[in-house]
């Protein structure tokens, strides 16, 4: 057990589950989806139901509808509305050959300025959908502020935002998403756009925050800067947040402020001892070990800035029966919270145990839904899910819709890849070719079939045949793709298959991957992975160095387990802000793994960072 000096105090959840249960009215202003997800926390309710929804890349201009929904605005009447809505109506469905149909029998010279201008605004979102990144901004750049209707305004700015979003530019989606909340009645619509503008803040470094700061001349717009600023952390944060919300009454974000962070202002206390219930013996012990050891990182560089309240059992599962005995016996001996357990099992047995007297922070997640419980189960996991569907938005944003997907058989596979497909068809991306391989020697063979590079070769063959002649011939692969996902487990895997898109003459085409691909260390042989556009995590980018470091100097880190020890690391972050998970859908928490969110489900859900190989190495983009 790590004791603490610290004086005992109220157990934290115990007291936040009484105060918080009887008082529904609290959450009274939040959407409905919203209060689902807090009355999931607060009853343990595992699996609440319903469709996950990801707020953050729903582009409200997608309504087939005459208004601008929300905004209370109605577009102006026009003889030609008919076709608008049937147009509009076939790009919600992303069919822009449908939509050019309809649009091309609208006679332009019998059409008014503000027909001209929501013509050529459904003229970009033809361009976009179809990956004509250049024309999309060609046709908002025309309109550039003569459009005066608020309606098609709203539209337009709404366009801008998620394209800017999806592509990256995160300053200047959340530039727009401030114009647009004036285009918004409060409710829904004006709570999506206020998430929009904070998810993209967070994901702005805090120089180019204090350097666009600077230059702000919008006061509203300054203030959202000034929040991200604060929410960088630091021993004073709590003061800073009051004395912004005593300077900023009237900004869109004081009444309720974003990412939880209302919470962090709450006299709640920590609980009086946490216990960390892990496999610390036994097949999992290296991997629970790197948990432990990023986790008491995270907790002693807390105890320095004057934190860590918590004393800390660490409670080796195995010496148990079961994971329910073990999670009874911290319980007899004080734990007022629970970190672990780590392997998918134990996640479900505490999952399916009745009674739980005490919220469990697990450390795995599990696709099977849970029932109610009496606290919540909230499951936190380096999910290759997760990271599947970033790339897919990224590639997306960089103009990519049809892809080639290389993968491995077998059961990972076929999951990452639903992953990733989901989310690539919910853009308007098509998967037009899949290479599927389940040794080294289906490497090539299964991306030449992907490729129809078999079927080019016969028609040589048959043409050499005709003629009785051999005539010099290139084959030529499928041109329908614009982009490769390599769904690759290991750097073994990639660094074999990439060279061979190459090879197969696919040489051309923007390659994507999961983070699975790098062991977390410099490797020479990672020259082949040169080019290769992927996500990782902060930890290994360079972010949280003084932790690190920490682990490092103790002699306890390992290079095989690196992304563990970042797992412990926002474990105990986790923990700490327990209680801002009852922001549901609105909660934001910078993590070592990535930006944090949670989803109805009560899973954490992790956005990794942008980064390439460069000469062998990693580096961020």
């Amino acid at each position: 057990m790590i004791n603490t000096d610290e004086p005992k105090q109220k157990n934290n959840m115990r007291h936040l589950r009484a105060k918080y249960s009887n008082s529904p009215q609290s959450f009274n202003y939040r959407m409905a989806v919203l209060a689902l997800v807090a009355t999931a926390l607060l009853n343990a309710c595992g699996s609440p139901g319903g469709t996950r929804q990801e707020p953050v890349l729903s582009p409200v201009i997608d309504e087939p509808s005459q208004s601008a929904s929300g905004t209370g605005y109605e577009l102006p009447p026009s003889e030609f509305s008919g076709q608008f809505l049937r147009a509009e109506q076939s790009l919600f469905e992303f069919d822009w050959m449908t939509a050019e149909s309809i649009l091309a029998t609208v006679p332009v010279e019998q059409t008014s300025i503000t027909d001209e201008q929501y013509l050529r605004y459904m003229r970009a979102r033809i361009a976009y959908i179809r990956g004509d990144q250049a024309g999309a901004y060609e046709n908002l750049r025309a309109l550039g502020q003569t459009t005066r209707d608020p309606a098609i305004r709203h539209k337009v700015l709404s366009f801008q935002r998620y394209m800017y979003s999806l592509s990256g530019s995160y300053l200047h989606s959340a530039q727009l998403g401030n114009q647009l909340l004036s285009h918004v009645s409060p409710g829904a619509e004006s709570d999506t756009a206020r998430r929009n503008i904070w998810k993209d803040l967070q994901r702005v470094n805090a120089a180019q925050l204090r350097s666009t700061m600077n230059t702000a001349e919008d006061q509203q717009w300054r203030g959202w800067l000034e929040l991200a600023l604060i929410n960088r952390g630091g021993p004073e944060q709590k003061a800073a947040l009051q004395q912004w919300r005593n300077s900023h009454p009237l900004h869109p974000a004081a009444t309720v402020l974003p990412g939880g962070l209302d919470y962090l202002l709450d006299d709640t206390v920590a609980a009086e001892k946490v216990a960390l219930l892990l496999p610390l013996s036994g097949r999992l012990a290296p991997a629970a070990q790197a948990v432990r050891d990023g986790y008491l990182a995270a907790y002693y560089a807390d105890r320095a800035a004057g934190g860590g309240s918590s004393d800390v059992a660490i409670v080796d599962v195995l010496a148990f029966s079961s994971v329910t005995e073990a999670y009874h016996s911290a319980i007899a001996g004080g734990a007022g919270f629970v970190v672990g357990p780590l392997s998918k099992a134990a996640v479900e047995e505490l999952g399916r145990l009745p009674g739980r007297a005490v919220p469990v922070l697990a450390l795995n997640q599990i696709d099977n839904a849970l029932p109610p419980g009496d606290t919540a189960l909230v499951q936190l996991a380096l999910a290759p899910e997760d990271e599947a569907a970033q790339i897919a938005r990224l590639a997306f944003g960089q103009g990519a819709r049809a892809a080639l997907v290389i993968r491995p058989a077998g059961a990972w596979g076929n999951k990452v890849e639903q992953a990733l497909k989901k989310q690539w068809q919910s853009l308007g991306g098509k998967v037009s070719a899949t290479a599927t391989y389940s040794s080294r020697e289906d490497y090539s063979n299964s991306m030449s079939a992907a490729m129809n590079l078999p079927a080019s070769e016969q028609r040589a063959r048959g043409v050499r045949s005709m003629l009785a002649t051999n005539v010099e011939f290139t084959p030529r692969r499928r041109q329908d793709l614009d982009v490769v996902f390599l769904l690759s487990r290991s750097g073994v895997e990639a660094r074999s298959l990439k060279p061979l898109l190459a090879y197969h003459y696919a040489f051309d085409l923007p390659v994507y991957a999961t983070s699975n691909i790098y062991r977390g260390t410099a490797d020479s042989r990672d020259q082949d992975l040169n080019g290769i556009n992927m996500v990782e995590i902060p930890w290994l980018l360079g972010s949280n160095p003084g932790t690190r470091a920490a682990i490092a100097r103790g002699g306890t880190g390992s290079d095989a387990y690196t992304r563990l020890n970042a797992l412990g690391a926002d474990a105990y972050l986790l923990q700490l802000n327990f209680s801002a998970l009852r922001a549901g859908e609105d909660m934001l928490i910078r993590g070592n793994t990535g930006l944090l969110s949670l989803t109805p489900q009560l899973h954490i859900q992790r956005e990794l960072k942008r980064a390439t190989f460069d000469g062998g190495k990693l580096v961020a983009q």
